[in-house]
């Protein structure tokens, strides 16, 4: 238990020195959560393109922040490559 807290303190107190996104920063139509999972799940066809086009990007910039870098994890992890389950001997 006292590991635990030695460990989570500082981590707690370095968190307060994130950054944080403005609401003015975020223009008025900028890609949110649900296209962040779409961009997620076409992480791996968008990277291949990408490497031979400048028209094709993996991310996009501006978007509104905090739930599009959250739909873009979620479309990784839950729908795109990293969906893949693992066989079990």
């Amino acid at each position: 238990m006292k590991r635990a807290l030695l460990l989570a303190l500082p981590l707690a107190l370095l968190t307060g020195c994130a950054a944080t996104q403005g609401s003015n920063a975020v223009t008025v139509g900028a890609p949110g959560f649900w296209l962040g999972v779409w961009h997620g799940f076409i992480f791996p066809v968008a990277f291949i393109v990408s490497l031979f086009t400048d028209q094709v990007s993996v991310y996009a910039v501006p978007n509104n922040g905090t739930w599009y870098n959250f739909g873009y994890f979620v479309g990784i992890v839950f729908l795109g490559v990293g969906a893949r389950s693992s066989k079990r001997r």
